[in-house]
Order: C-alpha cells, then sequence, then structure tokens
C-alpha cells in the first residue's frame, strides 16, 4: 500500500452540502473482513440526498460515501475461505446485519431491521481501501470491466423491484416513473422480461429520457398527460404495471391514475414528504401496491450472469468517470440530470 492515509469523499454532518473530501487511514480488517481496494464507484442517488441532507434514513456521521463499488482484494482476514489477494469482485451492500434476526435465517438479510449500510451506517467506498465482510463479496469475470461492475447494485435493485417483487409477463404494458438509474434499469429489466415500456419524467429530463429510448427501447414519456394516453392506448384501460422509481411520495398519484384494474403499482423510489391525498383507488380498482427494498445474494448472482453475457449492457447510462477529489461536479452533473450515472475513480 502505497500511503498510510488515502482521500475519501466523507458526509460530515446533517448540514446541507456537509461533504468535503478528507484523508482517512487504511481501515483495519477483523477475521472475516477481507480489504478491497477499489477501482470504482458508482454516485446513487441517495449519495446526493445525503449531500443535500434530504434523507429518510439515519446516518453514522462522519462516513465515507459510496456504496456502489468493485475492485481487488488486497488483504484477507485470518477467517476468510475461498477467496485470495488479487481477486476481482464486487460487494453487496449490507455491511452489517444480525446473523440471528428471523429475516436473515431465511436469507432476506436485506429486510434485516438492524441492518446497517456502506456509505450511511459504516464508511463506504469512496476512497481508496474499504473493509468488507467477506460474506458480501461476488467475483466479476474477467470481461467486465469495473466501470460496468460498480454497477451491479444499482441492478440488482431493479431485478428485485422489476422480477422479484413484481407480476410481469411478456407483452405486459409497463410505465416507471423516474428516469433516473434506478428508473432506467427497471425500463430494461421490464423490457428484458418482454413488456413494452414507457418511461415518464419532466420537460428537463428529455436527454436521460432519449437515453432510455436509444438504449434500451422505451417510450420517453413527458408529463402525466402523455403517461396516460400511452398507459390507456391498448384497450383503455391502464398500464399492467407501474414502477414508481421517483423519490417523491406525489407520483404515488399519478401510479394509481395509469394503471389499469387488478394492476400493480411497485414503489422502489422513496421520499420522507407526507401524501396529503387519498389512496382509495387502490381499493376502487383493486391494485397491489408492492414495495420492493434492496436485494440478497442470488439477486446478485445472477445480475452478474447478466452483465457478462451482454444481456444486460450499463454502459450507456454511464455520463462519465471523474476521479474522487472530483466528486463536487461527478455529483451536481448526475444531481442537475445531465448524466444518469456518475462513477468515481480512488486517487
Amino acid at each position: 500500500m502505497s500511503s498510510t492515509k488515502n482521500a475519501a469523499v466523507v458526509n460530515y454532518s446533517e448540514q446541507k452540502y456537509s461533504v468535503e473530501i478528507r484523508e482517512i487511514p487504511v481501515p483495519e480488517i477483523g477475521e472475516e473482513d477481507i480489504l478491497l481496494e477499489v477501482e470504482n464507484v458508482g454516485v446513487c442517488g441517495s449519495d446526493l440526498h445525503q449531500w443535500t441532507s434530504d434523507h429518510s434514513w439515519p446516518v453514522n456521521y462522519p462516513v465515507v460515501l459510496g456504496h456502489e463499488f468493485g475492485g481487488k482484494i488486497a488483504a484477507l482476514g485470518a477467517r476468510v475461505a475461498g477467496w485470495k489477494v488479487g481477486d476481482r469482485v464486487v460487494s453487496e451492500t449490507a455491511a452489517v446485519i444480525d446473523q440471528q434476526n428471523p429475516m436473515s435465517k431465511v436469507g432476506l438479510y436485506n429486510l434485516d431491521p438492524t441492518r446497517k449500510g456502506f456509505g450511511y451506517g459504516v464508511n463506504g467506498a469512496m476512497t481508496r481501501f474499504v473493509r468488507v465482510p467477506a460474506r458480501c463479496l461476488h467475483n466479476v469475470p474477467a470481461n467486465l470491466s469495473f466501470e460496468e461492475a460498480c454497477l451491479t447494485e444499482p441492478c440488482c435493485v431493479a431485478y428485485n423491484s422489476v422480477v422479484g417483487n413484481s407480476n410481469i409477463k411478456p407483452g405486459d404494458r409497463v410505465i416507471v416513473i423516474g428516469p433516473g438509474t434506478i428508473g432506467i434499469l427497471c425500463a430494461a429489466m421490464a423490457r428484458l422480461c418482454g413488456a413494452e415500456v414507457g418511461v415518464l419524467g419532466l420537460e428537463g429530463d428529455r436527454a436521460r429520457l432519449e437515453i432510455a429510448k436509444q438504449a434500451y427501447g422505451c417510450e420517453p414519456l413527458v408529463g402525466e398527460e402523455a403517461a396516460e394516453a400511452w398507459a390507456k392506448k391498448r384497450d383503455g384501460l391502464g398500464a399492467d404495471l407501474i414502477i414508481d422509481a421517483a423519490g417523491h411520495s406525489i407520483t404515488l398519484k399519478i401510479a394509481m391514475k395509469i394503471v389499469r384494474p387488478n394492476g400493480q403499482i411497485t414503489k422502489v423510489g422513496w421520499g420522507p414528504q407526507p401524501l396529503n391525498f387519498s389512496i382509495d383507488p387502490i381499493v376502487q380498482k383493486n391494485i397491489r401496491l408492492q414495495g420492493s427494498f434492496s436485494h440478497n445474494w442470488p439477486i446478485w448472482e445472477r445480475v452478474i450472469a447478466l452483465l457478462a453475457s451482454g444481456a444486460l449492457n450499463v454502459k450507456p447510462i454511464i455520463g462519465g468517470v471523474w476521479p474522487i477529489t472530483e466528486w463536487h461536479e461527478a455529483f451536481e452533473k448526475m444531481h442537475s440530470g445531465q448524466v444518469v450515472k456518475s462513477v468515481l475513480k480512488p486517487v
């Protein structure tokens, strides 16, 4: 290791914009951990929410941001088996779980209420070295670049919401609300499942909607009226499935309006705002409303296979790679919607 201290993107308080570069030591690892040398780390919408301080989850300040990452194993804890120094890996996000929790015991440790993730609960990967429990690791095939592999995590969020928690069949009409990373990846997953997909955004989202169209064959929809017309085009009743990937509660109102009777709404985006509207249409239309949170081990294995085979191509959504010292530009470009996904590289 070339130095004892490394530049890190640190979120140091709850005040707005409390993010800066700090020099931090190489972390100590425990017996069941590995030390990962980070190759690339993706910027997530939740990193942006912590930066602008409009998040709705507890944060252990100060904390190194970043939970979408891959790299090479630099050191192994004494009890780690099955891995060696130099292995190419990506890491899951559930940094701390209670193995005795009933959710963990059935493999749904992502739903363990005491779970803590990288980048908010423990130090994340927007730095050169990160401590990772060996149970979080997945092998990255040689043909998959780290710039793509670091997006395994948001792809897993999309896979769980579309495949795990939604009922989707070839020929279904699906509308995804919100053309951010998760929204566009949900749209790509729905296309892989054989659905016709529209992606709903605002006037300022046209560039991102165009990526959804060109890269994944989705219909760009600007504004609620366009979405309603597209949803009802086939038989006048609405879309089979609405995936709400926007970070605002109000979008549920649009989802209830454009979903067909006996259809489904899967909510994967969240915002702390109160609703201030009635959810009666869920009853009246006999709608299933399903939340979707995070992912677990088998989903990661499946998604890595999709990425490695080329069935899922994430290159079109990567808007650029910045050194972590230029995190601010990478955050701004993503926050303003100029790019879908920013990727950082440690220095």
